[in-house]
């Protein structure tokens, strides 16, 4: 009888063949919006600024975008942007993909979810593989990017999470478990400061739970690296160690 891990090996073969047939090639105007508007991206040395290209191309060939909610058509500027937002999140390793979260849906502004009853600006749906993103609410987190709030980096963040959990796609487990420990002791901590209003570093969406903090953590790790490492300088090593990338090192500059 045929395993998990058969049918796990078929998948891989059938995803490297498609994107050996539809590899993405990012054009002059892809780079020159990654320039203009990716912080992250242009403040990369050279060297890294190929990788990271590279790694944006192999993620835009595997993930599909569709636009919801009013939005006319997905433009190639949100396809790089939010492309790149995966590239950034996940730079530190080489072949995670975030294979399971292959469709991305764009809305122009907050929607309403019939579900919650409430308006959204981006969710994780880990049961249909969806991540979804209010773009007027993605590019004011790019445009602001000082303030460690970060709505495409917030998701990126769960997707991730969650990614690390799913055993079936041939991508979990590349959390090192004793640093995920570690940092899960840290982020207990942290919580329960922010939470009894203690510490004012993380905004206080990082009190609602774990999940929350991990998210709001990441923000703040690649929007305010020099602060983060300041003020919680244990808990920024153990995320350097952890997403096996440190965005103070990255810079060029």
């Amino acid at each position: 009888m045929l395993g998990p891990r058969f049918f796990i090996f078929i998948s891989e073969v059938l995803r490297q063949v498609w994107i050996l047939a539809f590899h993405y090639r990012l054009s002059q105007e892809d780079k020159e919006t990654l320039e203009k508007y990716f912080p992250y991206y242009s403040n990369l040395k050279p060297a890294h600024q190929k990788e990271f290209r590279h790694k944006l191309q192999l993620i835009l060939t595997q993930k599909r975008f569709f636009a919801r909610g009013g939005l006319d058509r997905v433009s190639a500027e949100m396809k790089v942007l939010i492309g790149a937002t995966i590239v950034q999140v996940t730079f530190g390793y080489r072949n995670v993909w975030l294979k399971h979260f292959n469709k991305i849906l764009i809305y122009p502004n907050t929607y309403f979810s019939n579900i919650s009853k409430t308006y959204h600006r981006g969710e994780v749906n880990p049961r249909h593989g969806i991540i979804v993103l209010s773009w007027e609410c993605f590019v004011r987190g790019l445009a602001l990017d000082h303030d460690g709030v970060n709505l495409g980096i917030h998701e990126i963040a769960h997707a991730l999470k969650l990614e690390n959990q799913i055993q079936y796609n041939g991508e979990s487990n590349f959390f090192n478990p004793k640093l995920w420990q570690k940092y899960s002791e840290l982020a207990a901590q942290e919580k329960e400061l922010l939470k009894q209003g203690e510490d004012d570093f993380f905004r206080e969406r990082g009190a609602v739970d774990l999940h929350e903090f991990f998210a709001v953590a990441l923000e703040n790790f690649f929007e305010r690296p020099d602060e983060f490492k300041s003020r919680k300088p244990e808990l920024y090593q153990v995320l350097v160690m952890l997403l096996q990338q440190d965005p103070l090192t990255l810079r060029a500059v």
